[in-house]
């Protein structure tokens, strides 16, 4: 009997436990379970604790509500143009009605991976292959719509679908390589050809640039060298003006005191005639055919000569007496014109041109490796212009100003200075200058003032500037 009892107590529990287990159901979260009731439909049971009643109630089927990604094994495709390919697609949905998807349809996956594959095939069959190679956005879009309309009353929801690859057949790859191989060997060749073309246009302009400032470079250069040539030969011609204008006076001034020495020595007929013979061989010489008619007797020649310049001493011999007034007259001075052929200031624009250059020209270039600072660059003096005096004329009472020939350089600081030549301390060799003959002493003639022929200053004249024949 107790153990009856305690069995029965035993099986009560047990019922009461297996009871209480069947009345609480925990649902997890993202999913929710259909429950039916004696076979119909009754809720859903959301996430959570849910109470059933026990041998009742009774759960259909457990649904995911997360978006599932679903990737279908690759499907033949034919395009527009006969040509097949292999498309792989990936659909992502979600279940948004539990009881749809239990009671609208068996197998909800299998549905919209058939209704994915139809579906593709008719979007893809209008196609050809190079726009469902080029269209995928396209094919996406029409794929979705298509399978979100169609799987709504199955409560899901197609959140997109994507085309995973598209593989066209062996041959036509082959073809698609050679022809994307072809178009970028063509690209590269354009681009090639565009930088060369962009260099080639770079160049010309550089040296288009590089040639006009070469031009213009040699144009100043050549304005610059004419200008300089005009003025050098302006200033040579002007110096070489004053040259010679200084040698005639120099001749002059020459002639004049050998005449005035010839006058003062009172010549006898044989120094004349001594002169004369000696003339004569240099005033023969020359090309020119001369004919001479040289009398028999010097001397009743000479003699009547000298009888027309004076009369006869103490000693019976003719000798030139000069007047008190035979004074030789000097030329007149120089006027203002011939005083502007001596002067020496330049023209402002020429000096300007010069300091410029030669600033230029003393510039110091520093070597690679050497600081270029101002401090490491030694000074370099320039020559200072300075203006001679200019020099009196004992005998003509002018001022003449020197050349700029004959102006010694003058030392500047920090050069030294370069020897200046000295005028001899006595008189050249014969006891006399050049050019300054002295007057013989009273009652003679012929002194140390007569030279040879060709060693005076005009050995070609006769003596007493007589007749040129």
């Amino acid at each position: 009997m107790t153990g009856f009892v305690i069995g029965l107590v035993i099986a009560l529990a047990l019922l009461v436990i297996i009871t209480i287990a069947k009345a609480v159901m925990v649902v997890p979260q993202a999913q929710s379970a259909v429950i039916e009731r004696l076979g119909r439909f009754r809720t859903v049971a959301s996430p959570g604790l849910n109470i059933l009643v026990p041998f009742l109630d009774k759960v259909r089927a457990r649904i995911d509500l997360r978006e599932q990604v679903v990737s279908f094994p690759p499907q033949p495709v034919i395009t527009e143009d006969n040509l097949t390919v292999s498309i792989d697609t990936v659909v992502y949905f979600q279940v948004t009605d539990s009881r749809a998807a239990v009671y609208e349809i068996s197998n909800y996956i299998v549905g919209v991976e058939q209704l994915t594959t139809t579906t593709l095939r008719n979007v893809v069959g209008g196609m050809s292959l190079e726009q469902t190679l080029t269209s995928r956005d396209s094919i996406n879009s029409q794929l979705r719509g298509v399978l979100d309309e169609a799987t709504g009353r199955w409560g899901i929801r197609v959140a997109r679908v994507e085309l995973k690859a598209i593989d066209p057949p062996p041959s036509i790859q082959d073809s698609m390589e050679k022809q994307m191989r072809a178009d970028r060997e063509k690209r590269a060749m354009i681009l090639t050809a565009e930088g060369q073309r962009e260099s080639a246009i770079k160049t010309a302009e550089g040296q288009k640039q590089s040639q006009i400032l070469a031009a213009e470079g040699a144009r100043q250069a050549t304005i610059l060298a004419a200008e300089a040539e005009r003025q050098s030969r302006i200033l040579r011609a002007q110096g070489e003006r004053a040259a010679r204008y200084l040698q005639a006076q120099g001749q002059a001034k020459a002639i004049e005191k050998v005449f005035a020495a010839i006058k003062a020595g009172r010549p006898t007929p044989e120094v004349l005639a001594y002169q004369y013979l000696q003339t004569l061989p240099q005033m023969a010489q020359g090309d020119a055919n001369k004919v001479w008619m040289i009398p028999s007797d010097y001397g009743k020649a000479l003699e009547g000569f000298a009888r027309a310049l004076g009369a006869p001493g103490d000693d019976g011999v003719f000798r030139y007496e000069p007047p008190k007034d035979d004074v030789p007259d000097k030329p007149d001075l120089e006027d203002e014109e011939v005083s502007s052929w001596f002067e020496t200031k330049s023209d402002p624009k020429v000096a300007e041109a010069v300091a410029a250059a030669e600033a230029v020209a003393r510039k110091e270039v520093p070597a690679i490796g050497t600081p270029s600072t101002p401090s490491a660059r030694p000074s370099i003096p320039r020559p200072a212009q300075q203006q001679p005096a200019p020099e009196a004329d004992e005998d003509r009472g002018t001022e003449v100003t020197p050349s700029p020939q004959q102006q010694p350089p003058t030392p500047q600081s920090g050069q030294p200075a370069l020897p200046q030549p000295q005028p001899p301390a006595g008189p050249p060799p014969g006891g006399q200058y050049q050019g300054q003959p002295q007057s013989p002493p009273p009652g003679q003639f012929g002194g140390p003032q007569q030279q040879n022929p060709g060693s005076g200053p005009f050995p070609q004249q006769p003596p007493f500037g007589g007749p040129r024949r």
